[in-house]
């Protein structure tokens, strides 16, 4: 296991911090830290120079706007691809999986340029907007159930460079409509759940930091399988409602 100090950028979060996803950098470095492994959270606001050399890179949900001008902004600076390319772990969410794919709706329907790090296309939904708790089950070995949130008027198509991240339960997640939820190419990890995600999974949590730092010393996460327990057992017997 690697013994130097992690870096974790959180991108942009006045302009991909509509639900709280910024939280997920608190999350990584404190599941670092009751390991005894240092960590560092770099915030970095829009115009900031964005370094390459940060080993895990988050992108949180957002507005039309911001999440447009996110996308110039790392498009121009090519900051990200750079980092990918050398190896670095990049988390995104909701307007994350838009952003690191080759392309998204704006508000009018026209496409909007990604970063092209994730075979995937997104495109303007024309049912109702999907709002309310998502489950799905995770095509990666080893994870339990995943659980979030999810809030998007969006439809994200994968293409055959991508894998799911999961089957959808409960919830749109894509919405394509072959029930897939997420995608994951490599390094590069993206979905539609809020939560913040990996508060509600810290299991997605650790197979995020195991691909920087190896494997990963076990923790004590009953209180975190209690409250999850509670919030599958609430969803499932269908105690919330979806607009």
């Amino acid at each position: 296991m690697r013994d130097s100090r992690v870096s974790i950028a959180l991108l942009y979060p006045e302009l991909l911090g509509t639900y709280g996803d910024g939280g997920n950098a608190a999350v990584l470095a404190c599941r670092l830290r009751w390991r005894g492994i240092d960590a560092d959270v770099v915030t970095l606001g829009a115009g900031a120079t964005v370094p390459t050399s940060c080993d895990i890179y988050l992108m949180g949900g957002g507005e039309d706007g911001p999440q447009a001008l996110a996308a110039r902004e790392l498009g121009e600076s090519g900051a990200l691809d750079t980092a990918v390319d050398a190896g670095a772990v990049v988390f995104g969410t909701c307007a994350g999986i838009q952003v690191l794919g080759h392309e998204f709706a704006n508000p009018d329907g026209t496409p909007h340029p990604g970063l092209g790090l994730l075979d995937v296309r997104t495109v303007r939904g024309t049912g109702k907007r999907a709002v309310g708790e998502l489950l799905s089950e995770p095509l990666i070995d080893g994870l339990p159930t995943l659980t979030g949130y999810e809030n998007h008027g969006a439809v994200t198509h994968p293409g055959s460079g991508v894998k799911p991240l999961g089957s959808v339960v409960q919830g749109v997640g894509n919405g394509g409509g072959d029930g897939t939820e997420g995608a994951v190419s490599g390094r590069i990890l993206a979905t539609y759940m809020h939560g913040p995600a990996l508060a509600r999974n810290p299991a997605l949590a650790d197979l995020l930091l195991s691909w920087v730092v190896g494997d990963l010393a076990p923790i004590d996460d009953a209180e975190v399988d209690d409250l999850r327990a509670e919030r599958l057992r609430f969803v499932r017997r269908g105690r919330w409602r979806r607009r």
